[in-house]
This record gives C-alpha cells, sequence and structure tokens, in this order.
C-alpha cells in the first residue's frame, strides 16, 4: 500500500456530498487536515471493534463494509464509492468500530480525526444536515436487510439484492447494468448464503432470461420482472 499527505492538486474533496455546501476556503481548510491514503484491493481500512475513530471520505474506488464471524463467515453490509464517507459512527458516539472495511478496488481516502470531524459539525450546521439523510437511509438498509434474513427463502433475498444493484447502476427504465459484476461469494456474504445458491438462483434468473453476463458486467434483461419477484416474495 502507497500512503502519502496531500501532494497532488487533484486530491480534493469537492465531489464529497456531505461538503458541497461548504466554501472554497473551508474545503481547502479540511483538505488540509486529512491524511491523504491509498489502499489496494482486498487490503483492511479500519477493522470491527477497532478503537480508532477517524473518519474517512471516499475520493476514488469502492470499499466494502463487512462483518466477520470468529470462524471467518464474511456477512457484508454494503459498497461505498467515490463522494460517500464511512467511519462516523465512532467519530459521533466514541464508541469502537461496527463493521470492517476494507478496499474492493484500489482506492484513495482522505482520513479526517475524529475531534475535526466533530469541530466541522460544530461550525458548519449544514454538514450535520447533508449527513442526518445518509445516517437514516442507513438505518433504513439494515431495517430491510433484518426483514429479509428474517422473512425471505435464499433465492428471494438473492433476487433483493440483485435489484438493489440493479437500481443504482446505469440503465435505461427496463434494462440495468451492474458493473463491475459482483462474485458470487459477494452476493452470497450479502444474503447470509453460500455461494453454491447463488451460482444456482443466478442460473435459473439467466435461464428465464432476466440476466446476462457480459465481460465485467452483469447485466439485468428485465428490471421490472426482477422487481414483480420480489414484490410478489415481500408482498410491498
Amino acid at each position: 500500500m502507497t500512503r502519502s499527505r496531500q501532494t497532488q492538486p487533484n486530491y480534493t474533496l469537492a465531489r464529497i456530498a456531505i461538503l458541497a455546501t461548504l466554501s472554497k476556503e473551508s474545503l481547502e481548510t479540511l483538505e488540509r487536515r486529512c491524511a491523504w491514503r491509498r489502499y489496494e484491493r482486498g487490503e483492511s481500512i479500519v477493522a470491527y471493534l477497532d478503537s480508532s475513530d477517524d473518519v474517512f471520505f471516499i475520493v476514488s474506488g469502492e470499499v466494502k463494509v463487512t462483518i466477520y464471524s470468529r470462524v471467518g463467515k464474511a456477512v457484508n453490509f454494503s459498497i461505498m464509492g467515490p463522494g460517500e464517507v464511512f467511519g462516523e459512527y465512532p467519530a459521533i458516539d466514541r464508541g469502537r468500530r461496527s463493521a470492517s472495511v476494507e478496499a474492493r478496488t484500489d482506492c484513495l481516502v482522505a482520513a479526517l480525526p475524529a475531534e475535526a470531524f466533530r469541530e466541522l459539525l460544530r461550525t458548519e450546521p449544514s454538514v450535520g444536515q447533508a449527513l442526518l439523510p445518509q445516517l437514516v437511509k442507513k438505518i433504513r438498509a439494515l431495517t430491510t436487510r433484518v426483514y429479509e434474513f428474517s422473512t425471505l427463502a435464499v433465492k428471494n433475498r438473492i433476487q433483493a439484492e440483485l435489484l438493489r444493484l440493479a437500481r443504482l447502476g446505469p440503465g435505461d427504465g427496463k434494462h440495468a447494468r451492474i458493473a463491475p459484476a459482483p462474485t458470487h461469494s459477494e452476493i452470497a456474504s450479502r444474503v447470509a448464503t453460500h455461494r453454491e445458491a447463488v451460482t444456482r438462483e443466478l442460473n435459473r434468473l439467466a435461464r428465464m432470461g432476466l440476466i446476462e453476463r457480459t465481460s465485467g458486467a452483469l447485466v439485468v434483461e428485465d428490471v421490472e420482472r426482477l422487481a414483480e419477484l420480489v414484490h410478489t416474495a415481500t408482498g410491498e
């Protein structure tokens, strides 16, 4: 891994969503208070129950949020990309890390000390106002996950996860492209099952004409039809 302080002009927080209202001067001051770090794919950024409390802004690349059991089973909660923030929980409540975060791709992040983040929330109320909807969004996502784990069959959880990913990716209404394509193991870890179950369901959906794997991507051929399968299972 290569780590460096801010040494390049393109090391900027201008695309971080919760900082969009900051003035140019305030943003530059904040950038100088960050430690700029590069991580290679698969490298750990923070560990579950770690006592560190830096807040991280994702400048480029993607990270995945995971909890590992004592026997090494991974439960993958989410994938985050450029413009997003993670690690804010310990900075807010001074508790330990609630999950592990590792680089899903090579990435560049800016780490801000917790005290500086708390000062930012005090002096720039607009940042706190922008952060609150993101925290609520995370809570809603976790609530949905708990519901799905408790009530849905494995195949329906896989369908729901594909639908979530499809709605995040580019599309034309009917079709959606998920890129890079998640591995079967990644999907399995997000829906609390095993890789073989994911393979069986994806093969079944492919035979139905709902999905197609292309070079580096997974294409959902009919988002509305996939949504109907999920709706039938959840009643929502």
